[in-house]
């Protein structure tokens, strides 16, 4: 008995001893995880503020080495400094490595790239030989900003590899892969010489850090668009996202339907439930442990997204029929997501509260799902309102309108910033001062940040911005669609316009993981600008140029004074009725007016033929106007027109072999061409290519 008391009291004694053991971490890299460039790097580098986060059981040891490559035949390999050798002294419990920014120089990458897998698997073996029980953390590199002086002539595309080839090592070697690049990536002032992070930078990074280790990641939590009311989308796998804390069980359920899963070790989950049956109201519940939220009243149907600049934010109440549409807005089957600016880009100068919120991304209002009413759709955009009504009157199921646009904003500042840094990095630039940038939007801008002391201060005009606070965040939330007015603010340079529309579309269907995610947007209307006609030309080409698109006319809508015409009724519909055809399959309806297909010119005239031409005739009754001709000298005069087995006959007596003919080629114009259901043709030239 004694000897089994002294035996059970030596036990409590080593237990209580390896209680009492701290867990060494030993954070290993570069200058970024030595902290250069920090002030008082001892307390504001990643590993001190890490080890304020985790408390006295762990010890966190700092072993970087500012200039350190990973590759062994590097500039400075890691593994031959002085630094490393200290950290396989420490023999961490955990180890955490971010290396691989230097060797993006020159002098690495290109020449040593096959050996970049086997010298990191080597570093991490050994890790393992000095504490065989060690976990290992490996993270993905932190971003390198457009500012740097070698980013296009290699460090861009090195450093994208190299992101690839540490995803491959945490795959293959059996560690865990941490992300030091999405965190940082929106907010470029938080590299201030565009490498290393500011302090603010260092706390994101050891929060990523504990987050990896403790796998606490604050818990059950969904994105914002998840509130009663809301329409989540019918009729196709429905996948719903969220986070919680590393391990944890989740359960979703609604409509009878009950998913279970767990919890990853970077925080995130989801599911993918059976398509929704249209209509509700439903109760969807998702809980993990303790944790418990439900949303009520949620309706299943068709759900878009409505963004661009202020002719999309123009309000019901403002539009030409308000006075009497307003009133009959109540409908339970229409529901709006109605996302605000916090700060209108008005002529004034913000003060350095608001410069902080705008640097941190806080610049749209907090929203919830409200159902449709005189007084919530008043206030809501009023192209939205009436592209969802049709919509809901037509196919008799709910919609859900989600609508983000800002008014001013230029096509750039909607777009990712992965797609400009590779296909338009000039944009970026110094993008106050280069000439991409229309001179009022610039002007505005420097107006609202006058204020601030920010070399790196953002605003919501600049090229990424929107993108990253206002659609980003609607990443997880899935949508049938979109529709885009949008234009004003880059119609002063339609080549820039060409390759940023493309990119647009392009990055949002990558958010949104859709190739085909519809994409209906507005041309601009009539006022006096001259650049305009070239503008709406270059509308009517995408169609030819981006698949699963349409544009809805609008130049018979137009003030040739006023940027936002108030006959926003005409456009939502005629934005409806491209969705109607293209995307909900109903072939009786015409999605637009007539389109130019193609012209031939024979015995002084021009024979045009179009798409949708069924019915062409004059919207007022009167001849056919603003049809222009010209031969190769490309001087213009004013032509007639009339319509001739289905074909539109162009001639002017000025022009004995004419060789281009356009239309509506005015920046105000009062083109009046129609087909049968009374929709108008685009503005086009014909030999533009």
């Amino acid at each position: 008995m004694k000897k089994i008391l002294i035996l059970f009291v030596s036990l409590c004694f080593c237990v209580t001893l390896f209680a009492q053991k701290k867990i060494k971490v030993a954070c290993v890299g570069n200058s970024i995880t030595y902290g250069y460039t920090l002030p008082d790097r001892e307390i504001n580098a990643y590993p001190a503020k890490l080890q304020k986060m985790l408390g006295d059981d762990y010890v966190v040891g700092n072993f970087g080495k500012s200039g350190a490559t990973l590759l062994n035949k590097g500039h400075r390999p890691y593994m031959q400094q002085e630094e490393y050798h200290k950290a396989i002294d420490f023999a961490g419990d955990i180890v955490v490595i971010h290396l691989g920014i230097n060797d993006t120089d020159p002098r690495d990458w290109p020449n040593y790239r096959d050996f970049f897998i086997q010298d990191y698997r080597a570093l991490i073996d050994s890790f393992r030989v000095a504490n065989s029980r060690c976990r290992i953390l490996i993270a993905r590199l932190t971003p390198i900003a457009d500012r740097h002086p070698r980013f296009e002539s290699g460090t861009r595309d090195w450093h994208d590899e190299i992101q690839l080839a540490i995803e491959n090592i945490a795959k293959y070697a059996g560690v865990q892969l941490i992300d030091f690049h999405a965190p940082l990536y929106p907010y470029p002032f938080m590299l201030p010489d565009a490498v290393h992070p500011n302090v603010e930078g260092a706390e994101i990074l050891a929060k990523t850090v504990y987050e990896g280790i403790t796998g606490d990641f604050g818990g059950l939590r969904m994105s914002p668009l998840y509130t009663d009311n809301m329409v989540l989308q019918h009729g196709k796998p429905l996948t719903i996202q969220g986070t919680a804390n590393a391990g944890d069980r989740i359960t979703v359920s609604i409509a009878h339907q009950k998913q279970k899963v767990v919890t990853g070790m970077d925080g995130k989950w989801s599911v993918t439930l059976s398509p929704l049956k249209a209509g509700g109201p439903y109760t969807l519940v998702v809980s993990s442990g303790k944790q418990k939220l439900t949303y009520g009243n949620v309706l299943a149907g068709e759900v878009w997204l409505c963004s661009g600049q202020s002719n999309m934010e123009f309000y019901l109440n403002w539009s030409a029929t308000a006075k009497c549409d307003v009133a009959k807005a109540a409908n339970d089957n229409i529901r709006l997501f109605d996302m605000k600016a916090r700060w209108r880009t008005d002529a004034v100068e913000w003060n350095a509260s608001v410069l902080d919120s705008l640097n941190h991304l806080q610049y749209y209002k907090d929203t919830e799902w409200t159902v449709c009413s005189p007084q919530t759709a008043g206030n809501f955009s009023a192209v939205a309102y009436y592209f969802g009504k049709m919509l809901q009157d037509s196919l008799q199921v709910p919609v859900g309108l989600i609508c983000n646009a800002i008014g001013g904003s230029p096509t750039e500042a909607w777009i990712d910033r992965s797609s400009l840094e590779y296909h338009f990095p000039a944009i970026l630039r110094n993008w106050t001062k280069n000439d991409f940038i229309q001179d009022w939007v610039r002007g505005r801008a420097a107006l609202n940040v006058k204020k601030s002391t920010d070399k790196l201060q953002r605003h919501p005009y600049e090229p990424c911005y929107l993108y990253e606070s206002g659609i980003l965040p609607l990443q997880q939330f899935p949508i049938k669609g979109i529709i885009w007015y949008q234009g004003e603010s880059n119609a002063h340079n339609r080549e820039a316009h060409e390759k940023l529309f493309k990119l647009l579309v392009d990055s949002w269907r990558k958010n949104w993981e859709d190739n085909e995610l519809p994409f209906y947007y507005v041309q601009l209307s009539s006022i006096d600008r001259p650049s305009w006609p070239w503008f709406r030309d270059s509308q009517r080409r995408f169609l030819t140029q981006i698949p699963h698109t349409g544009m809805a006319v609008t130049s018979d809508k137009g003030d040739s004074l006023n940027v936002h015409p108030t006959h926003k009724q005409e456009v939502g519909e005629r934005l409806a009725v491209w969705a109607l055809n293209k995307t909900y399959n109903y072939k009786n309806v015409v999605p637009s007016g007539p389109l130019f297909k193609s012209v031939s010119f024979k015995n002084g005239a021009a024979y045009i033929s179009f798409d949708y031409s069924e019915g062409l005739h004059a919207s007022d009754n009167n001849e056919i106007r603003t049809f222009e001709l010209s031969g190769d000298d490309q001087i213009f005069y004013p032509a007639k027109a009339a319509v001739v087995n289905g074909e539109l006959k162009v001639w002017s007596d000025k022009v004995k072999e004419p060789t281009i003919v356009r239309y509506g080629w005015q920046p105000f114009t009062r083109a009046n061409l129609v087909n049968g259901a009374g929709l108008p043709a685009s503005t086009f030239r014909s030999d533009v290519k």
